[in-house]
């Protein structure tokens, strides 16, 4: 039996997003904007929960481990992507690429295990009210989010052991801005449809199983929402939710059309600009939207604001 030889693959070149410089300049200016408002809103996010005792519950706690998340996530793919539109030689070390994709990977299997979290506090909260405390008590909420991370760690590290050990010798230029999945399987030189079947299925089961987590406790919280007698306690219910699904909706579309459509209709541009959505932008989203979108985080801002502003404004007087 004769063995092939493969040349050993040193370094990868990332294509990125644009060909033209204009056009590179632009989207550099676009994300240097998108990141540092990520940072900003996630980090701010963690902070107001933290200093106020109002936001010192379950659903705040999951709210600042996903803020947490969301940095993690966009700090792993958005300074590399920055730096190689304004760089000629877009090149990643082997190490780099895989560390990149571990990291991303860790990102993404937590965060959708963060949203199941958070619509399961929002199923107790709502139709187990009086078992609240109990069912979401600290030490439950810590193991629950320790898991979660857990979990993507786990997954994240099987999956790139597997991926970094396949022979690379065709090309080392990946079609896109970030060492993703999809574009260094069709790098190797091995046959990768079982190995791509097995970690879609992986990834399915994560995706799918926690969408399935957050459609039935939506089923059941819509369904206690619609038996309530009091108004105002049905829009305060349907307020909290919304925040919560609008977030969900988003993420989910854009990593479901990535990871989980049917190989043979894969696009290189589309697969891009959806990626574009849920490492960069959706990041950036969510804490717009639980903070526009629900009146305890802003009462909270408003707060931090106006003690912020008292010692200035009496110094007027002094």
């Amino acid at each position: 039996m004769t063995k092939t030889n493969y040349t050993s693959v040193t370094e990868f070149i990332l294509l990125g997003l644009a060909d033209t410089l204009e056009l590179q300049i632009s989207l550099f200016l676009l994300f240097s904007v998108i990141y540092t408002l990520t940072l900003w809103g996630n980090v701010g996010m963690i902070l107001l929960i933290k200093t106020d005792s109002r936001l010192h519950t379950p659903m705040y706690f999951f709210l600042a481990n996903l803020s947490f998340v969301d940095i993690s996530f966009s700090s792993t793919i958005t300074p590399k992507m920055l730096v190689d539109l304004l760089s000629e030689k877009k090149t990643i070390s082997f190490a780099g690429c895989f560390l990149q994709m571990y990291f991303f990977m860790v990102a993404a299997t937590t965060e959708c295990l963060l949203f199941g979290l958070m619509a399961y506090d929002r199923y107790v909260a709502i139709c187990n009210p009086l078992l609240y405390p109990l069912v979401m008590s600290r030490t439950v909420c810590l193991k629950m989010a320790a898991g979660a991370f857990t979990a993507g760690l786990l997954n994240s590290m099987v999956h790139t052991s597997y991926i970094s050990s396949l022979p690379f010798c065709s090309s080392n230029v990946i079609h896109h801005f970030f060492c993703d999945t999809p574009p260094l399987f069709r790098l190797s030189c091995s046959d990768t449809q079982l190995n791509e079947s097995i970690i879609s299925t992986f990834a399915g089961v994560n995706m799918i199983g926690t969408l399935v987590v957050i459609l039935t406790s939506y089923a059941y919280i819509l369904f206690s929402i619609f038996r309530m007698h009091s108004g105002e306690g049905r829009h305060k219910a349907f307020s909290t939710c919304a925040s919560h699904l609008t977030a969900i909706i988003l993420f989910y579309s854009t990593v479901i059309y990535t990871y989980l459509r049917p190989s043979s209709s894969y696009s290189l541009s589309q697969d891009k600009v959806a990626s574009v959505f849920y490492t960069v932008v959706i990041p950036m989203l969510n804490p717009l939207i639980y903070s526009l979108r629900n009146k305890e985080v802003k009462k909270a801002l408003w707060t931090v604001i106006a003690r912020k502003r008292s010692p200035s404004f009496l110094g007027l007087f002094g």
